[in-house]
């Protein structure tokens, strides 16, 4: 859903695509990998904004930053995945200003979730922002964005029911799996990776008390933790063609660029299986699994896209607690907006305050001459005063006399807020 765009207060914006906007396979093509995100940040930084943060989970991928031009920002993340400037922006979204807010503060609630009042996306945010803090693009305003998000997401989950209930992508895997196999406590499972999404499924999958829990990951000290916790065994990744055929589901989310499991090995594991079924959850984006296993007799594979319409059933209790939610989320992008403008001032005022003390430094340095040539203090005092009265009054008053029709009446509006006493 291209947006056009009119630049909002002090250049923020968000822009990206999500779930929403976006099918799997371009979603997959636009993620940043946490090696290269320094380096795209300073690219960010150098080329197109004053502050940049990046967000890049399996639903989203967005920018948050300050710039004058955000259209540069769509070209650069359309080019810096190889996609055409054209090709990319059916599925972008860009916000500026309050809709930029709106959206952090959206997305950290968990309500811009496929999962609705899904936890994960908080810390996910919590380390965009120590990757832009390590890389020196998390500037004031971004900086304050972020804080408040967090702030509000608390008050969001402790105030209303969006965050209550076990509903997650773990809980649909284990609700689809039961649909395959009458019960789960005869199945071998096969955890690829060892992050915090494979250790929430491990967690749900082992309360059904399965006969047998793997754990694959690259790093086996980082698998053997992780399966020490379920009595699992681990192995490495590199071991999986000669276990693949051993297990009956098979739950992948790495960070891995590459799909990990090929069509080739997955129907050497089923001949080796003699066919009996194989079910296969791929929560990693890009995708862990090969797409074309999907046309596998007797292997069902899933991916994050195919859960969103079975962890939807759940979701009532969270849904009426949305407009509750947004209401609070309504209020506080009220208030960051009014610090924005108020930065938006600050020049202003540090302008005025540098005027008014060069006048008063002046008509100090009159009235110690005026001392020195013997007058009295309380004429020196006395000529201090009128001129500095003078000198700070002119301004106004001579904007005032020269003003006429509408602009001398908001300039006579303004002054009577700036010194009622005049009314």
């Amino acid at each position: 859903m291209a947006s056009t765009v009119v630049p909002g207060p002090a250049g923020l914006y968000a822009l990206g695509l999500n779930h929403q906007t976006a099918p799997l396979p371009v979603r997959e093509r636009v993620v940043f990998h946490v090696e290269r995100l320094r380096e795209a940040l300073n690219e960010m930084k150098t080329a197109l904004a004053t502050e940049a943060a990046i967000l890049s989970t399996c639903n989203r991928t967005e920018l948050y930053f300050s710039a004058e031009h955000p259209q540069e920002a769509a070209r650069w993340l359309a080019q810096y995945h190889r996609f055409s400037p054209e090709e990319l922006a059916p599925y972008l979204y860009t916000l500026p200003a309050d809709r930029a807010v709106r959206h952090a503060f959206r997305v950290a609630s968990g309500l811009d979730s496929m999962v609705l009042g899904e936890p994960q996306i908080l810390g996910q945010m919590k380390e965009a922002v120590r990757q832009a803090e390590a890389a020196g693009t998390l500037g004031t305003v971004l900086h304050k964005l972020f804080q408040r998000s967090f702030a509000v997401a608390k008050e969001v989950r402790s105030t209303t029911s969006v965050g209550t209930q076990s509903v997650s992508m773990a809980a649909a895997a284990v609700k689809l799996a039961a649909r395959i196999f009458p019960s789960l406590r005869e199945q071998s499972i096969l955890f690829i990776g060892a992050g915090e999404m494979i250790e929430l499924c491990a967690t749900h999958f082992a309360a059904q008390a399965p006969a047998r829990i793997t754990v694959a990951n690259r790093t086996v000290e980082r698998g053997s933790r992780l399966a020490h916790r379920f009595n699992a065994r681990a192995i490495e990744l590199r071991e999986l063609p000669e276990h693949l055929h051993e297990h009956d589901i098979v739950v992948s989310c790495t960070a891995s660029s590459l799909p990990i499991l090929g069509k080739g090995l997955v129907e050497r594991a089923l001949r080796a299986r003699r066919r009996r079924p194989m079910f296969m959850v791929d929560l990693a984006v890009p995708r862990d699994i090969e797409p074309e296993v999907a046309e596998i007799d007797d292997v069902f594979l899933y991916t994050v896209d195919d859960l969103a319409g079975i962890v939807s059933a759940n979701l009532d209790a969270r849904r009426s607690s949305v407009e509750q939610a947004e209401a609070i989320i309504d209020a506080q992008v009220g208030h960051f907006m009014h610090w924005m403008r108020s930065r938006e001032n600050v020049p202003l005022i540090r302008a005025l305050r540098e005027h008014a003390e060069a006048a008063r430094q002046d008509e100090v340095r009159q009235a110690l001459r005026r001392l020195q040539r013997g007058e009295p203090p309380e004429v020196a005092l006395e000529a201090l005063s009128r001129a500095l009265t003078n000198k700070l009054m002119h301004g106004p008053t001579q904007a005032l006399g020269e003003s006429e029709g509408d602009e001398a009446r908001r300039l006579a509006e303004a002054l009577k807020r700036l010194y009622p006493g005049s009314k």
